[in-house]
């Protein structure tokens, strides 16, 4: 027996020494991707010797003598953080996802070839202007350069990720940086999804309560739209969910997730310091690392930092010593679903207004990992590339005989976007970049921006021309024979919006609407945002100058203008009615909660249990009064809509019908839906927290959720490389923390501000950054997340253009020399 114990022993000490052994050898093999910032390299490519040096938050600050070498030092420094981030992205928009995820990724990777952004990427590189060009090709130089290095030098493949697939990694090119902006594009917009949503939702319900559950921006002026089984004929009403599912790494994002942000602007006369002031806080997806990369380039036109994409040569976001540029989405209606008639004699005609017309084709290859390999056929109209079924829920709204068609003008030929974005980094004043702004094509944004004289705000990107007898208005897909269906090239670019030293000194956007013009000037008929933009105004209007401190107090600004709003109006009968109800009933525990909201000042701190009662009970409303009329339907709608709450409980147009349920005898008022609501809210969140409402947390359920594209998902890693945090901020907040809406954890934050800035003029160099995470891509790297806790505590990172200044706080100072030096 003692013998046996003692065997045991030395088992259990053996495994656990191979254990030690095991992660000992996976950390050793792993760390050697990490990064010295501190090395040196001679390397082919640049003209003369190049610095990175990189401060304490690893950003890196690059001077060189000629503005190609600095880009190929851009190149060099973001293949070095970000190497598997880009290949990711590059593999997403080429459509080749699957070689190495196999049939998960295979519908994202037909959608990828048959919009086929890659090909379009390939021709546009000729469209740019020289200067454009030699920055493409020099970046791609730097990217190259560290891919060399890996290969010859036994840095651990360049990332952890690639000991999980093939260690190969494909030469960087002009063509990846473009494509790459056109993925942006396609993350940004959700035209196409919307139209489909109002057709199915169209089939459902009456024109007067379509108008309820998917109201216009109120004050939009809007023409008569008919439903769209008067426009498509042959398509069955069907009550089953929306899905814009196509598996991992879709770009493509159910309707109010497609991009959000907010930006805004003060001129010297109603600033402090007497120097224009600009914030801006871009909303995207939260992934672990973030998307952006901070980063400082020396260039001949001046210093610029701020926020980049690893895979693009552009300080998107931020400043130079001149100028001060910001983005949010326009939100403009930039893509048509249109239904094109199949020749039934000839399936590879269609039916245009001329008559039958051949379908331009191809055949495309995928190869999946551990399967045969897909063969499609790629089929254009003249609308645009030919879509399946499967994508974008288009079975459910083509007729038989018919197949669906996607205008978009990301698809245009020769865009030029990445020459106008690099000449608005370049530009030195307001008027200068707005000129820059017109070769942008797509993403369609709305550019802040602030010079030491003032400010404006510019939409640039391509607005689809329309033609005025245009059956669906861009809002519903239409038949692609109609000769008034489809594009009809684009406005011309002084007709985007803009706006220019306003009389208030102030001009601001957080995804409303910017202009109430008539179809087809329109810009939009579906906007980001209703809600935001109320919390700003007050905000504004609360101080006659603005500091870079209270611009700072904006952008991390919790309170929620819509829990402020609608709380009265739904509750109005429910506060401080009746008698106390005994301990432990739910009339009691309603009680309880009602007397918490009556006190709350609609902060969504937190550390706070009304923002959790607000969003449940809000929810909760949603789902009860649209369920009863839509059926299934409703779990399209995975966000509250105020407007139509509002709607609703105000009784407009009679939509306090939704109040009433079809299916019971009795008819319930708004205050019977309210209770129950709020009686079936409190129930959820006991089962999950407890009874004591006083000891609930927002920032429980309100998890950030930085997770990891790959790796997230993988038992025992997923500790490892997710990032957790407990967050502020909701849905309508300026501090926007999009909550997931669906799901067994649907408050969890996945969708945020994953950059911040705000830039003075009277000071340029007194400006503050932050990113949602870290600079580095590589999970054992302490700068993986090391900015992500001063994110969440609405902290900042100062950055200045001073080069004393910069190589006074260095901690890492990178020098490559040209070969032959």
């Amino acid at each position: 027996m003692l013998t046996a114990f003692r065997w045991l022993i030395r088992i259990v000490s053996g495994l656990i020494v191979l254990g030690v052994v095991f992660v000992l050898l996976a950390y050793w093999i792993l760390s050697r991707s990490l990064v010295d910032y501190d090395e040196d390299f001679t390397l082919a490519g640049i003209s003369a010797p190049v610095e990175i040096v990189r401060n304490n938050d690893n950003v890196p600050h690059i001077f060189g003598k000629s503005d190609e070498d600095v880009f190929f030092a851009l190149g060099f420094a973001h293949a070095q953080d970000r190497l598997w981030q880009m290949t990711m992205l590059r593999r997403t928009a080429q459509g080749r996802l699957s070689e190495l995820f196999g049939q998960p990724t295979v519908k994202v990777d037909e959608l990828m070839r048959r919009l086929d952004l890659y090909g379009l990427a390939l021709q546009d590189v000729a469209a740019q202007d020289p200067g454009t060009l030699a920055a493409l090709e020099a970046y791609s130089a730097g990217v190259n350069a560290w891919i060399g290095e890996i290969n010859k030098g036994a840095r651990g493949r360049g990332a952890p990720e690639f000991f999980l697939f093939e260690p190969e990694i494909s030469a960087w090119a002009p063509a990846d940086s473009i494509a790459i902006l056109k993925l942006m594009a396609l993350q940004l917009t959700s035209s196409a999804q919307t139209e489909i949503l109002r057709a199915r939702v169209s089939l459902l319900l009456a024109p007067e309560r379509l108008a309820d559950l998917l109201p216009d921006d109120p004050g939009q002026g809007v023409a008569a739209l008919p439903d769209y089984a008067s426009l498509v004929p042959g398509v069955a009403a069907d009550a089953a969910p929306v899905d814009f599912a196509l598996g991992p790494f879709s770009p493509v994002a159910d309707p109010g997730m497609a991009g959000a942000s907010n930006a805004w602007a003060a001129m010297p006369g109603r600033s402090a310091a007497g120097g224009s002031l600009l914030a801006n806080d871009p909303h995207l997806n939260l992934t672990a690392p973030t998307i952006w990369y901070l980063a400082r380039l020396e260039l001949a036109s001046g210093g610029v930092i701020g926020g980049t994409i690893p895979g693009v040569p552009v300080v998107l976001v931020g400043r130079s010593e001149r100028l001060g540029w910001g983005l949010t989405t326009a939100y403009v209606d930039d893509q048509d679903v249109l239904i094109e008639e199949v020749n039934p004699e000839d399936g590879e005609e269609y039916r245009s207004p001329d008559g039958w017309a051949r379908f331009l084709s191809r055949q495309s290859i995928i190869t999946v990992k551990d399967a045969e390999p897909v063969t499609l056929t790629l089929r254009w109209s003249r609308n645009g590339p030919i879509l399946p079924g499967t994508h974008y829920d288009l079975a459910a709204i083509t007729p038989p005989g018919h197949v669906a068609a996607l205008a978009w003008t990301a698809l245009a030929p020769g865009d030029t976007s990445m020459t106008a974005a690099l000449r608005m980094m370049r530009a030195g004043t307001v008027a200068e970049a707005q000129e820059a702004g017109k070769l942008a094509v797509a993403p369609a944004q709305n550019l802040m921006l602030a010079d030491k004289d003032g400010i404006a705000l510019q939409v640039v990107g391509a607005l689809p021309a329309r033609d005025p007898g245009n059956p669906g208005q861009g809002r519903l897909p239409v038949l692609g024979a109609d000769p008034r269906a489809g594009f009809k090239g684009v406005l011309p670019y002084e007709d985007n919006p803009r706006f220019v030293n306003p009389a208030s000194g102030l001009l601001g956007n957080t995804n409303n609407k910017t202009v109430d013009r008539p179809f087809p000037q329109h810009v939009s008929f579906d906007w980001g945002d209703t809600q935001r933009i109320q919390r700003w105004l007050t905000l504004m209007k609360a101080r006659e100058v603005h500091t870079r401190e209270s611009f700072i107090e904006a952008q991390l600004d919790t309170v929620n203008p819509t829990a402020r709003a609608l709380l009265p109006l739904i509750g109005a009968d429910l506060w401080f009615t009746g008698e106390a109800a005994p301990e432990g009933s739910p009339e009691r525990l309603r009680q309880r909660a009602l007397v918490l909201l009556a006190e709350w000042n609609g902060e969504m701190n937190e550390h706070l249990p009304e923002p959790l009662i607000a969003e449940a009970w809000l929810r909760a409303l949603m789902n009860r009064l649209i369920r009863d009329e839509i059926g299934a339907m409703a779990d399209s709608f995975t966000h509250v809509s105020p407007v139509f709450i509002e709607r609703v409980y105000r009784n407009v147009g009679g939509a306090g019908v939704w109040c009433d349920v079809i299916q019971s005898a009795a008819v319930e008022s708004c205050t019977d839906i309210a209770r129950i609501a709020l009686d079936e809210a409190l129930l959820e969140l006991t089962e999950r927290y407890g009874d004591n409402l006083e000891s609930w947390r927002w920032g429980d359920a309100h998890q950030a959720m930085h997770d990891h594209p790959v790796l997230g998902d993988v038992p025992f890693l997923k500790y490892f490389v997710n990032i957790r945090q407990s967050t502020s901020g909701g849905d309508d907040t300026l501090m926007r923390g999009v909550t997931r809406g669906e799901g067994p954890e649907p408050y969890q934050n996945v969708h945020s501000a994953g950059y911040r800035g705000v830039y003075d003029f009277a000071d340029p160099d007194s400006s503050v950054f932050i990113t949602a995470t870290g600079q580095s891509g590589h999970p054992l790297s302490r700068h993986y997340d090391d900015l992500g806790e001063l994110w969440r505590r609405g902290e900042y990172i100062p950055m200045s253009l001073d080069p004393e200044l910069a190589h006074a706080a260095a901690a890492g100072v990178m020098v490559l020399t040209p070969e032959g030096r």
